[in-house]
């Protein structure tokens, strides 16, 4: 039996992560490249990457209130399979009505691993600090993807693009059936410390609505982060190089969040967090200049992932079941599912300063929402000690 503390169990859930918030790192270059190579405007660009979300969180939504009843390890297997076989089939068409439902298809099917993914992440000895390194495995994932998978779709064409999602999909699910580990678990329907799961308490929904409306500033700026450059005039070399160092950039912010994790008020990062989201935001849609864009850009997916570290941690303590953090895809893409085609919506008919506007009104609610969480929950408490 692998455990979460184990070499093995961590290797899986740093790849179940990084394979299944492929969205995370890869939307300026997927929706791109359905606008480029596809020739899809906007907005049809931007749903088909909400349609994979989409499927993602009702996928999230079905298996987090059943994640104690899971064989994790076989749901994670299949789930990463099947979408490597979507986006397999993905590869060799162009219709759109085909790739749209196979991009539902993937979503459901990635959404599921991921779901016990992140369920079996909290219910580890310390979520916080695994959510952490999951995190920065995401970050190296980042620069590796972002520095290959431009230039080989600008070589090989849009088909590419899904034949390096089905390589990532596949990668993820044999590493789950090897070595895919099982939750720090006392029995079926019990949390941490062996009290029985009751009810979701309203902090809980409070800190998810929170996520969420970060997740749809996220998705909604960064399917568009890579075409607001290269309708700038900003060379593609030069918009390439952004997304590389917001890839070493994503390095770092998992890291500080697990050095910062006793020093720093997660209540105070939640409140925070959403404000420099939606500065950055402002700055990358309504600047006229690389050097500006290119600053923001750069640290944009940083916050977004700081910030929901120590969410992560705040939710795990509050709910030690693991239901609500098994449901992480579901409050991430919930949001990130509308951001694409709210994005591409609002682009087509107001144009890309639209997009800062927007983004200060929802992360806004996300400072209302996660100011409703409790003081003394907010806080940075070890494991096992009463909020």
């Amino acid at each position: 039996m692998i455990s979460t503390n184990s070499r093995r169990g961590r290797a899986a859930l740093m790849a179940g992560h990084c394979v299944g918030m492929v969205d995370l790192v890869a939307l300026p270059v997927w929706v791109g490249t359905l606008i480029s190579a596809y020739r899809f405007d906007p907005q049809q660009a931007g749903l088909m990457a909400t349609l994979f979300l989409a499927g993602a969180v009702l996928a999230s939504l079905l298996l987090a209130p059943r994640f104690n009843r899971l064989n994790g390890r076989l749901v994670a297997t299949l789930g990463f399979g099947a979408a490597a076989l979507g986006f397999g089939i993905a590869s060799t068409t162009r219709d759109f009505a085909t790739l749209a439902a196979l991009h539902a298809y993937a979503g459901i099917a990635a959404g599921a691993a991921l779901s016990v993914t992140h369920g079996t992440i909290a219910r580890s000895a310390n979520p916080h600090r695994l959510f952490a390194i999951v995190g920065i495995a995401l970050g190296v994932f980042a620069i590796a993807f972002l520095g290959a998978t431009p230039p080989l779709v600008a070589a090989a064409g849009g088909p590419a693009l899904f034949r390096v999602f089905a390589g990532v999909m596949a990668v993820g699910a044999v590493l789950a059936a090897l070595a895919f580990p099982v939750p720090d678990a006392l029995g079926e329907g019990h949390a941490r410390g062996g009290a029985p799961a009751g009810p979701l308490s309203r902090a809980v929904w409070f800190g998810v609505a929170g996520v969420a409306c970060m997740g749809l500033v996220q998705s909604m700026t960064f399917s568009f982060l890579e075409r607001v450059g290269s309708d700038r005039g900003f060379s593609q070399q030069a918009v390439t190089g952004v997304l590389i160092a917001l890839g070493i950039v994503n390095l770092f912010p998992s890291a500080l969040a697990a050095l910062l994790e006793k020093r720093w008020s997660a209540r105070r990062v939640l409140l925070v967090g959403p404000v420099l989201q939606a500065l950055l935001v402002l700055v990358i849609m309504n600047s006229p200049t690389f050097a500006p864009y290119a600053a923001a850009a750069a640290v944009f997916a940083a916050v977004m992932i700081f910030t929901h570290t120590f969410g992560f941690g705040t939710l795990a303590r509050l709910d030690p079941s693991g239901r609500a953090l098994a449901a992480t895809p579901a409050m991430l893409m919930f949001g990130a599912a509308i951001g694409p085609i709210l994005g591409g919506t609002l682009v087509k008919t107001l144009g890309y300063g639209s997009l800062g506007l927007a983004a200060l009104v929802i992360d806004l609610l996300a400072v209302f929402t996660f100011s409703r969480i409790p003081q003394q929950t907010g806080a940075a408490l070890p494991v096992g000690v009463p909020a």
